[in-house]
């Protein structure tokens, strides 16, 4: 990465660092962008980055591994969303911990995984950050329906009543619907018929007075999600 300088780094969208530069890239990225919060932040955040990368080391989402999609959401939160509350940027890089590795999580095989993994981050980076990732956890669905349509009611219920849990969601969203483009095989088509139908749900919550980003972070994510909508139409309609 010799001719990666700071500033050339600092002006790449995350998925050409990701093309790129691969993990390596995106963890210098993410580096840079927490340089501008105080040690005992920093020392936070980089206890969650250690544990996601503890958690999902050996997890891999088509062609990159699944730690590339956890550090461009938060990346993704600080750089375009201009957050700084440390709480939302460490309950992004955990935001798929509990659903997807529950029992690494809580240390075994607990008859609760869920609770008890919920109340391992409680523990270790305090109860807003727990609820934060609860918040964006699906729940165990009802077999006997489409597990889409309950994911969109599940996400719809979830985000209603937590706004600062919409910000993680529309970074989490604009990855996986926007960065569709980097997906192979049956896979983009699963994408586009999972997601498609979130865009209006998640462009009214972004855009309501409670949703806790100013008015140009609001503008960026309507953009994000027209994207989105333009892609997913492409895949499912051309």
């Amino acid at each position: 990465m010799e001719d990666a300088t700071p500033t050339y780094l600092l002006s790449l969208p995350l998925h050409a660092i990701t093309e790129v530069y691969g993990e390596e890239g995106l963890r210098r990225r993410f580096a840079l962008e927490i340089e501008r919060f105080d040690e005992a932040d920093q020392v936070r955040i980089e206890r969650a980055l250690e544990l996601a990368s503890r958690l999902h080391r050996d997890h891999r989402r088509v062609r990159e591994p699944y730690l590339n999609h956890l550090l461009r959401v938060a990346t993704r939160i600080i750089t375009y969303y201009r957050v700084r509350d440390i709480d939302v940027i460490v309950a992004a890089l955990l935001h798929d911990a509990v659903e997807d590795h529950p029992e690494a999580l809580a240390g075994g095989a607990p008859a609760e995984p869920t609770q008890a993994a919920l109340a391992v981050l409680a523990r270790d980076f305090g109860p807003r950050v727990a609820e934060l990732v609860r918040s964006v956890t699906n729940p165990e669905y009802d077999p006997g329906r489409d597990s889409d349509e309950q994911y969109r009611e599940h996400l719809a219920e979830s985000l209603d009543r937590h706004p600062w849990a919409r910000v993680i969601k529309a970074s989490d969203f604009t990855d996986n619907g926007v960065g569709v483009i980097h997906t192979t095989g049956p896979k983009v088509h699963r994408a586009a018929t999972k997601y498609r139908p979130l865009v209006p749900i998640l462009r009214e919550l972004v855009a309501r007075a409670d949703t806790p980003l100013d008015d140009d972070a609001k503008r960026h994510i309507a953009d994000q999600l027209d994207l989105a909508e333009r892609r997913f139409a492409a895949i499912l309609e051309g």
